[in-house]
């Protein structure tokens, strides 16, 4: 091993690494590259120490400004870039060690080691830096990322799962700050990107701040210190034409470190979505990188409205469902602990679920807002879905994330929650009533916060309905199967008191062939406008399973759509009446008084992929043009113009893309398998991706009626919907993505890959491909019942066990075909 210290000397390439290190020691500069050459950097430490160029393909990415490190107290500011000490520079193989880096003053003076090691295609940069006291500082750069502009990338994806997207920056010193230090930088013109990993060192965290710089630079600045930043304006993560989000802070004496991974990125290969004939795959990848993803607000705050207003909605029920979309292991976890921290601050001792999160006071009820944790009740009214979107977002995560003993954290809370707005049924009906009476309160309940639904909501306890049955499947998990029924006989109930007739005291309309909006306590009925979210809903949910309701409902919707060649749906189509919403929103078509709100549409999708899959996708399509044209960077788009409207831009307005996945593809994970009950049409087939659930990677393959999930070690296809899991060597198959009826094979074979032919409780059918020896074990046979096993030409007779099971041995050495079939 050879230790070089150089100080001083002429200009000289280093002859065993490839020119992947070059030292030219008379200007005092470094360049590392990486070995396909996608990825360098420069380092000067001829004036202080600064990267100056950072490469991607030979196009150097920063403005002249580069990238450094410094820290600023209430009087001055110190870097990296600008300072009289002579820096060392230690080589040894592939690492490069620059110490004697100092800036500072009296007060507090800092000493850093920058550390590189080039390890494959990335570059590893550690920074160790050490305090002479303890001090309180205004901000720190642990570095500071200049890139030139803020075209050089259109956004970037933050390891908490959320995104900054560079247009957001309107404004110099626009800043967007988080509590997490990881980001992938993407040009979608290119397809480049920069991955930057970052890693605090022990008993540190990080935080990262985004802002359009002073020079029209767009920079990432990252701090390193022992508790977790404070905002400085309020609860605030994104301040306009302010460049300081954090609050002071206060550094102790000593080392500080922190390691980053630098390295390049294929965009279009790493967030590939695969082939969608029929879709525009790149419309789908961009919306989910950014306009779904941009209601990460920070840690533990996932929802809509997003971070540019410092917002989240707690009632709104399908970001658990976003992140089934976005797929990606960082948005799950994030939507995890958000839902961790709704239940410890958001949640009041009697089960009311507070319905928003905001950055500071002005929008509550007065004496509901709380400054430390920005959770509190809307002064709109109180919009009671919030109970039903934090059951439903819980209940659906838990499909995502799979795991039981997260869940039970959430059982008291949830069932709280659901018995909170099941006592509200004071006359006995069925049906779950609101806070406010009557429209002369002139307050809210739900989403449609300056509509005055009250007392008996059908959109709300549409949303009931869902909460119900999905949380009853979660006690059944936990074991709790009385709980379980007692839910399901309570959604139940309300089934069938929605159903009524209005004269019965029920929602459906026969006059108008749809469902009400509500009812206030003197009787009288309201929304009978074709409020489409409330009648999405109803089918959506199944509530309505009436075929004949479903067609008057539905073929309605899209004629009055079609007639007015509307993009996306609006909230209605016809005008509430004047008393029924807040004066700024009236006359029709205004606001929620008429405008198009895309934040509802998967409900559409839903409601349309059963009943006719060709409106669903026209629909989808026309979301993913949209998004083309603007970024869908509105709150909601004129009924009148087609042109979006408002500053407070939705995230929620992705979920027609999200019910792509869900409710055309048919992606249903489910807490134990991978499901899929896609609702394919011809102009799709072909379509293939890859998706990933809890670390495991399926490969998907859908046509018409022709469904394929392949995993590592088996694959499973069949012309109906179904679900599958592979543990411990065991693949278990679940018909319909069912619970009731199994199959498992087990062996010792390196794969099992399977067909299902038929699957009928008089005859089922399926063909093993893979070779080797396993056993075969069906449920939901009839206990005790005699049933005949054909396997290719030979004949058996099998009785099935007294749990309803049979089980069947086979050696396969080549197309092995199955059938069970009942004795005549």
């Amino acid at each position: 091993m050879v230790l070089l210290l150089f100080f001083h000397g002429a200009g000289f390439s280093y002859p065993n690494r490839n020119d992947a290190i070059k030292h030219d020691f008379k200007a005092k500069t470094i360049t590392i590259t990486v070995p396909d050459k996608n990825l360098s950097i420069l380092i000067d430490y001829s004036s202080g120490c600064v990267i100056k160029q950072l490469n991607i393909k030979g196009i150097n990415t920063l403005s002249p400004m580069g990238i450094y490190t410094g820290i600023e107290t209430k009087n001055s500011s110190f870097s990296s870039d600008n300072h009289l000490s002579d820096v060392k520079v230690t080589e040894i193989g592939n690492k490069i060690s620059l110490t004697g880096i100092s800036y500072g003053d009296d007060n507090i003076a800092v000493k850093e080691e920058w550390d590189f090691e080039l390890h494959g295609d990335k570059i590893r940069w550690d920074i160790t830096r050490e305090y002479d006291k303890a001090a309180g500082l205004e901000d720190m750069a642990f570095p500071k990322w200049n890139f030139a502009n803020l075209s050089v990338w259109k956004g970037g994806i933050i390891d908490n799962g959320g995104m900054v997207w560079c247009k957001y920056l309107r404004k110099k010193d626009d800043t967007y700050g988080v509590h997490t230090g990881g980001v992938t930088f993407w040009n979608a013109k290119s397809g480049d990107a920069l991955c930057i990993n970052a890693i605090p060192g022990k008993g540190n965290v990080i935080a990262s701040k985004y802002s359009h710089g002073a020079k029209d630079e767009f920079s990432l600045t990252q701090l390193v210190t022992g508790e977790p930043l404070q905002q400085r304006y309020n609860l605030s993560r994104f301040v306009a034409q302010r460049y300081n989000v954090f609050a002071p802070f206060k550094i102790e004496k000593g080392k500080v470190a922190v390691h980053y991974e630098l390295q390049y990125v294929d965009y279009f290969k790493k967030y590939s979505r695969g082939k969608l004939p029929g879709v525009d795959a790149a419309a789908v990848r961009e919306l989910l990188n950014t306009t779904a993803r941009y209601g990460v607000v920070d840690n533990n705050i996932v929802g809509g409205n997003g971070w540019l207003s410092n917002w989240k909605c707690l009632h709104e029920p399908f970001f658990a469902q976003i992140g089934m979309a976005v797929d990606d292991k960082n948005y799950t976890a994030n939507i995890s602990a958000t839902l961790d921290q709704e239940r410890d601050q958001a949640i009041l001792a009697d089960g009311r679920v507070l319905s928003r999160w905001h950055n500071e006071p002005g929008d509550e009820i007065p004496g509901t807002y709380n400054a430390q944790t920005g959770y509190y009740e809307a002064m709109w009214g109180y919009t009671v879905d919030s109970q039903t979107g934090y059951v439903i977002n819980t209940s659906e995560q838990f499909d995502i994330n799979g795991n039981v003993t997260w869940l039970k954290t959430h059982q008291a809370s949830c069932e709280k929650a659901l018995d909170w707005l099941i006592k509200r049924d004071s006359d006995k009906n069925g049906i779950f009533e609101m806070v406010n009476n009557n429209i002369a309160e002139q307050k809210a309940s739900d989403w449609l916060d300056i509509v005055y639904a009250g007392y008996e909501n059908a959109f709300v306890n549409a949303q009931l309905y869902e909460a119900l049955n999905l949380w009853a499947n979660c006690e059944k998990v936990m074991g709790n199967q009385q709980k379980s029924g007692y839910y399901s006989a309570v959604a139940q109930r309300l089934k069938t008191a929605f159903n009524k007739p209005v004269e019965e005291g029920g929602f459906w309309l026969p006059a108008k062939k749809q469902y009400v909006y509500w009812r206030d306590k003197d009787g009288s009925v309201h929304g009978d406008n074709l409020v489409t979210p409330v009648n999405f809903a109803a089918i959506a949910f199944g509530l309505c399973d009436d075929p004949e309701r479903i067609s008057l409902i539905l073929d309605q919707i899209e004629q009055r759509t079609q007639a007015e060649n509307l993009f996306h749906w609006p909230l209605c189509f016809d005008s509430f009446k004047r008393a029924e919403v807040q004066q700024g929103n009236w006359p029709f078509p205004k606001y929620e008084n008429g405008d198009i709100f895309p934040t509802w549409g998967y409900l559409g999708i839903r409601a349309y992929a059963k009943y006719n899959k060709t409106i669903a996708l026209k629909y989808i399509t026309n979301i993913l043009e949209q998004y083309k044209k603007d970024g869908l960077s509105s709150q909601r788009y004129s009924r009148v113009t087609q042109l979006g409207q408002g500053d407070d831009i939705l995230a929620g307005i992705c979920t027609s893309i999200t019910a792509l996945y869900r409710d055309i593809y048919g992606i249903r994970p489910m807490w134990n398998r991978m499901g899929l009950e896609p609702h394919m049409i011809k102009m799709l087939d072909g379509t293939q991706f890859s998706y990933t659930v809890r670390d495991t990677a399926y490969q998907i393959k859908l046509s018409v009626n022709d469904y394929e999930m392949r995993g590592k070690a088996f694959s499973v296809r069949s012309n109906e919907s179904f679900g599958a899991s592979m543990t411990g060597g065991k693949l278990t198959y679940f018909h319909h993505n069912s619970d009731s009826l199994l199959l498992q094979v087990a062996g010792k074979s390196a794969r099992i890959d399977m067909k299902i032919n038929s699957w009928e409780m008089k005859k089922t059918a399926w063909t093993v491909t893979s070779k080797g020896k396993y056993i075969f074990t069906i449920t939901g046979f009839i206990p005790g019942q005699g049933y005949h096993v054909r396997i290719n030409n030979s004949n058996q007779r099998v009785e099935a066990k007294n749990d309803g099971s049979l089980s069947i041995s086979k050696i396969c050495n080549s197309n092995t075909q199955f059938i069970v079939s009942t004795e005549e």
